[in-house]
Order: C-alpha cells, then sequence, then structure tokens
C-alpha cells in the first residue's frame, strides 16, 4: 500500500517560495511596496494539504496542556516603564572570583555535571523528549553504552522540530532520502518505537564542540564568536564530557559576577546600539499563519526562534524551538499544530 504522506522534494528555491528579505537591496524587486521598508523576512511557504492535517490528527491520542503553563508571564507596560526607569543593579557575585580577570577564568570552574544528561543511542524518541523537557537541560548527549561518558551525537528542540515535521509529512529530504523517510513516519504514525540514532541528524544544527575544562574562558568566547551556541566540557586529558557550556549560561555567569569584573560592569551600562550589537534582519511570519509553517521556517533556515508579526508588521510575540514541547504528547503531533501562530499565544 502507497504511503498516504508524500514528501516533497527539497529542490532549488523558486521565487514564488521563497522569503522575504526586506532589509537587503538586491531583494528588493521581489517586494510588495508595503514591506520593503521593513527589517522583518516574512516566510512565504506552501500549507500543509488538509488530507494530511484529517489523517492524522484522526488518530491522535491525547491533547496537550496549555502552553500558557510552559510561558513565563508578559510584563505588563508599566512593569516595562518600571524597569527601564530602576534597572537592575549589578550583582556581587560569588566571592571565588572577585578581583580576578574574567579571562583568566577556566570554563570547568562554571560547569556543573548536573547539567549533563545522557541517553543510549537505541533510546527512544518519546524517552529523549521526556528527558529533554523534564531536565530543562538545552540539548541530552548521546552515547554508545550507559558505560561511557563521552557523547557520539545531541538530541535537542531543532530535531524534536524536524522530527515533528517528519511525522506529519512536511519533511523536505532529498530525493535518496525519501523512501528512508517514508519508512520512519510510518513506524512512528504506528506508534513503533523510534531510536533516537535513527531522528539525531534530522535538523539543521551545529556539531558538538568539546573544550577541556582547564580553558579559559576566552577560548570560550573565541568559539562562540564563530557561531557555536553550545560546547562540551570534557575533563583534562579525555572525550569524557563533565558539563555543557552555553552562550546563555556564559552571560549568565557574568552578569551574576559584573561585580567581580569591572571591564564586564563598564560594558554593561552602555546601549546595544553602541555595541553594535544586535541583528538588522529579522525573520518574522504573519500570525495568521500555520503553526507548522513557523516550525516549518526555523528547520529550513537552521534557526532556533521566529518573530510572530500582524498584518501592520508589529511583532505580536515570537515562537522557538523550545517552544515545540508543548506540541509533543508521545511524541505525536496533536491538533494545535494547525493552528494559526496568532491563536497559539492565546491558549
Amino acid at each position: 500500500m502507497a504511503d498516504p504522506y508524500q514528501f516533497p522534494v527539497r529542490r532549488s528555491p523558486s521565487t514564488g517560495s521563497a522569503t522575504h528579505r526586506a532589509s537587503s537591496q538586491s531583494d528588493d524587486r521581489s517586494q510588495s511596496p508595503n514591506t520593503r521598508d521593513s527589517s522583518l523576512r516574512l516566510s512565504h511557504m506552501p500549507s500543509p494539504a488538509a488530507s494530511h492535517r484529517q489523517s492524522f490528527s484522526g488518530s491522535l491520542r491525547s491533547h496537550p496542556s496549555s502552553p500558557r503553563a510552559q510561558r513565563q508571564p508578559s510584563l505588563s507596560q508599566a512593569a516595562v516603564q518600571e524597569l527601564l526607569k530602576n534597572p537592575p543593579v549589578a550583582h556581587t557575585g560569588d566571592p571565588a572570583f572577585t578581583g580576578r580577570d574574567w579571562r583568566t577564568v577556566k570554563v570547568g570552574e562554571i560547569v556543573s555535571k548536573n547539567d549533563v544528561h545522557f541517553v543510549e543511542l537505541d533510546t527512544g524518541v518519546e524517552t529523549a523528549t521526556n528527558l529533554l523537557i523534564e531536565s530543562g537541560a538545552p540539548v541530552i548527549l548521546i552515547r554508545r553504552t550507559s558505560e561511557e561518558q563521552s557523547a557520539v551525537g545531541t538530541f535537542d528542540y531543532s530535531d524534536l522540530n524536524a522530527y515533528l515535521l517528519l511525522v506529519v509529512g512536511l519533511a523536505r529530504p532529498e530525493e535518496d532520502q525519501i523512501e528512508s523517510f517514508q519508512e520512519l513516519a510510518k513506524n512512528a504514525r504506528e506508534g513503533n518505537k523510534i531510536p533516537v540514532k535513527d531522528v539525531k541528524d534530522l535538523g539543521k544544527k551545529e556539531p558538538l564542540v568539546t573544550l577541556s575544562s582547564t580553558e579559559s574562558l576566552t577560548k570560550a568566547v573565541e568559539i562562540f564568536g564563530s557561531g557555536v551556541h553550545r560546547i562540551g566540557i570534557v575533563e583534562e586529558g579525555t572525550t569524557n564530557i563533565i558539563g555543557i557550556l552555553s552562550q546563555l549560561k556564559l552571560v549568565k555567569f557574568l552578569w551574576q559576577n559584573t561585580g567581580s569584573f569591572p571591564v564586564i560592569d563598564q560594558l554593561s551600562q552602555q546601549y546595544l546600539k553602541d555595541l553594535g550589537i544586535g541583528s538588522k534582519q529579522v525573520i518574522g511570519i504573519n500570525g495568521d499563519r500555520k503553526l507548522t509553517d513557523a516550525l516549518e521556517l526555523m528547520n529550513n533556515e537552521g534557526i532556533t526562534s521566529v518573530a510572530v508579526v500582524d498584518a501592520q508588521l508589529n511583532v505580536i510575540g515570537n515562537i522557538s524551538t523550545v517552544d515545540v514541547k508543548v506540541s509533543h504528547p508521545r511524541c505525536r503531533a496533536p491538533p494545535n499544530v494547525y493552528h494559526t501562530n496568532a491563536i497559539f499565544f492565546s491558549f
């Protein structure tokens, strides 16, 4: 019997199915007048076939919990104004770093083994997903056996996003991958165990970079500057991972210890625009597009979040790959993946 999900073949993008890059002069010719002056790059991807939605949703076993329970409450306008008037003061931080140059701090000093979570190659996607969500970790490491402490791969929310797209028939494999993708999606929809080794490379992501625990934060900053978002910290002279250092964890450490690092304290007082920090091109998607369109956009672009805008290009929220977790009870796609992005925020 032919598989009801026919994956679209990945081909060279056509002019009608690409995204608008509003701030790029070379792409201005392909934009409508009302978006030409915008800094947003709005997606224009085809929606999945209605028959795909119905046939899949009919097999669902449960409904997801409200995304609101997973989200931090938004600040009111009054709270934002109060925050601007009275910005938070610098933290004194850990006395162990007082008087030290931040560049001499070893990466091993700011990571913890408690942040390291492993699964094995044969672990099911459902188990790996539960661990990813319940641990709050940004990534789960994959190892060959339970006795090893070195990683052969990673499983994160980008992989989870790519897996969902595969299951609902929205993955875009190369021509030589179509058969294997169809078989994998068929097994997933039938409730068969899918080992994490089969999905760990579905999403676009950076390779796992490791760094000895005795290296300084300067080396870590250099690696982050190359576009890497997280580093596996290994025990000196081995491949055993003893911690995960992410960009966010490093920024949090520096902020919490600004009182110990005068140079960092001085930088924290400056404006982002004066430091030249930030992107002038923001990838966005309209709020009336389906949530699956946002997930597909993030997967295709290799990004972890996307701005959601209204018809006037006002930002009304954002969706990240981490938000995928509210759409994955037992790794199956509940009906809300076909809701619009605006409705998703109202849950």
